[in-house]
């Protein structure tokens, strides 16, 4: 797996390239590469420079155009650049071609993220889950670099026919990884659903949203607990379920991974198991970073995720969180240019589509604990609403809320 390891030897001086095509617009692509650097900050790189070049299609053999190329080349020879990183895939002969003419470390933003994922996977299911995506993604570029992958293999029913090429031997030796690796997951997947069904009917909360908005920090104020909260891109990657407990109503609350614009799809299939739990929770809490000032758009990413991996409809509870952090500034009177995102007060924004959402929505700082009992009154009505259905006789159990006595 070496080929994605970003050296910790020492920080790794990057740049990285977006392509402004019909598809995405120069402000779209902008916003991508703030959160590319942001991707290479949490893996470790720090970006020193950022290439944008407008192409109706990307090049099919070096992605930018020959000019561009070359700019980046001189850049990368100047400023001695350790590492190129384009925000879309790359193919493999688009990789191939980039790491002749640059002649240094090519990645794209699957294998950045890919490169992340390795390094924050902790448990043994989580390193399983990103090996099985790396490999997967191998897999149509062995023309690249995999001359090596034969060390990974022993014993001498393994070793390579007569006239067999190295790519195909390289290939066979993926398959077969990728093989053992599914049987490994498909063994866990079967304890974790039997650890799922031993929960019993007791309702599931489960947390979801875009990464770094704030779902760990949230879940261990709630439950007094202490998953791992970082500033970074996929701080956590292994689900954790809580028993949760407001008012004598017992619930199970749940911290998934975020999710981001462009989630490679080996991620999305190798981390099924971690998503049955969206799948089977009977509530959604959607937290939202609500000071990013392209929240709206990475409330669609998760909605648009969600909507692919289970179209059963569920009660949805969104979570606006880091009040504390949201800015604008107030236009002045002279200035006649149209107001953006940067010049609407919070109070304007509950007016607009949020105002259609007063029962399904909440505006809290998990940082500063602002609004968090009112947070757990909306839990509590919604998960009693769910359990009095499947436990009738449990009703003297509950009491109007009281925000003072709310869990263990």
């Amino acid at each position: 797996m070496k080929e994605f390891v970003i050296s910790e030897a020492k920080t790794e001086n990057t740049v990285l390239v977006g392509l402004i095509t019909p598809e995405q617009s120069e402000r779209q692509v902008k916003e991508y590469i703030d959160e590319l650097e942001f991707l290479a900050d949490t893996a470790g790189a720090v970006t020193v420079k950022k290439f944008y070049q407008k192409l109706d299609y990307p090049n099919q053999t070096t992605f930018v155009g020959k000019g561009k190329l070359q700019e980046i080349k001189e850049y990368v020879v100047e400023h001695d650049i350790g590492l190129v990183i384009f925000d879309d895939e790359l193919s493999a002969k688009q990789m191939r071609n980039l790491e002749k003419e640059l002649k240094i470390k090519i990645l794209d933003r699957t294998s950045l993220i890919l490169e992340i994922f390795a390094k924050r996977a902790q448990t043994a299911y989580a390193k399983t889950q990103v090996e099985l995506a790396q490999y997967n993604y191998m897999l149509p570029r062995l023309t690249r670099l995999w001359t090596h992958l034969e060390r990974q293999r022993g014993g001498s029913a393994m070793m390579r026919g007569p006239g067999e090429t190295q790519l195909e031997t390289d290939r066979r030796i993926i398959l077969d990884k990728i093989s053992k690796l599914k049987k490994d997951l498909a063994d866990i997947d079967r304890q974790m659903s039997s650890q799922r069904k031993n929960r019993g009917k007791m309702v599931r909360v489960a947390l979801v949203g875009y990464t770094n908005v704030g779902k760990s920090t949230l879940m261990n104020l709630l439950c007094k607990t202490d998953v791992f909260a970082e500033n970074k891109l996929f701080a956590t990657l292994d689900t954790t379920v809580r028993k949760m407990i407001i008012n004598n109503l017992p619930f199970l609350l749940t911290d998934t991974v975020g999710f981001i614009r462009k989630l490679p799809t080996e991620l999305i299939e190798s981390f099924k198991s971690t998503l049955d739990e969206v799948r089977e929770a009977d509530i959604l809490l959607h937290v939202v970073d609500i000071s990013h000032p392209t929240f709206e758009d990475q409330i669609d990413v998760v909605n648009r995720t969600l909507s692919e991996i289970d179209k059963t409809p569920k009660p949805v509870i969104i979570v606006f969180n880091k009040i504390d952090l949201f800015t604008f500034v107030p236009k002045e009177d002279s200035d006649l240019t149209p107001r953006t995102r940067e010049n609407i007060s919070l109070d304007e924004l509950k007016t607009t589509w949020m105002n259609r959402l007063p029962d399904n929505c909440i505006f809290i700082s998990a940082r500063n604990r602002t609004n968090l009992d009112e947070l757990k009154g909306k839990m509590y009505e919604r998960v009693k609403e769910i359990h009095v259905t499947r436990f009738p006789y449990n009703d003297f159990l509950f009491q109007d809320y009281d925000s003072g006595d709310d869990e263990l």
